[in-house]
């Protein structure tokens, strides 16, 4: 059973078909899509694709990702989760996004840490890491400010818009 997660403002959940229309809100905007090294949609149905994907790489344990959603509302505002998650290894990467329109009240933080502790306490893992363009200042300082260690440069690690952009790899560990 997928597992919800809840926070003050916030509730995580599984992400179903009918968020597509959410996903394709966030990942067809450049502001949401410039550093994460995927291009921008253009059509509700990659939205579809991507929900499918979602539940495919929880389902064969190689990843989770929640929909992010303001308690009272209907609808998601973003996404967050585990890629490259290695039970053998205890280890897994975070990654997220936001609709800008929810920028700079604290949601992302909300989530991140509730994503974390469930990280470490029910899915018992030891490193959590991300990986994030050097470019993008707002993740690069909301996971220093939550105590992931910077341990350095993947140079040309992710492409953007046919272009290699260096990225700061981080992590986190349970101890």
């Amino acid at each position: 059973m997928f597992p919800t997660l809840e926070t003050d403002r916030l509730l995580l959940r599984e992400i179903k078909e009918e968020d597509a229309q959410g996903i394709f809100n966030c990942f067809s905007n450049n502001d949401v899509t410039r550093f994460y090294g995927q291009d921008t949609l253009e059509s509700v149905e990659q939205a579809v694709k991507i929900v499918e994907f979602f539940s495919k790489i929880y389902t064969e344990k190689r990843g989770i990702r929640w929909g992010i959603e303001i308690k009272g509302n209907s609808g998601i505002i973003g996404t967050i989760g585990f890629n490259a998650w290695l039970p053998k290894h205890k280890r897994a990467e975070i990654g997220y996004e936001i609709h800008p329109d929810y920028w700079r009240n604290g949601f992302t933080t909300e989530a991140v840490t509730s994503v974390l502790s469930y990280g470490f306490e029910a899915l018992d893992l030891t490193r959590i890491g991300a990986v994030v363009f050097i470019e993008n200042e707002a993740s690069n300082k909301l996971l220093t400010k939550l105590g992931f260690q910077q341990e350095g440069i993947l140079r040309d690690y992710m492409y953007q818009n046919g272009k290699a952009h260096d990225t700061f790899v981080y992590s986190m560990l349970k101890r």
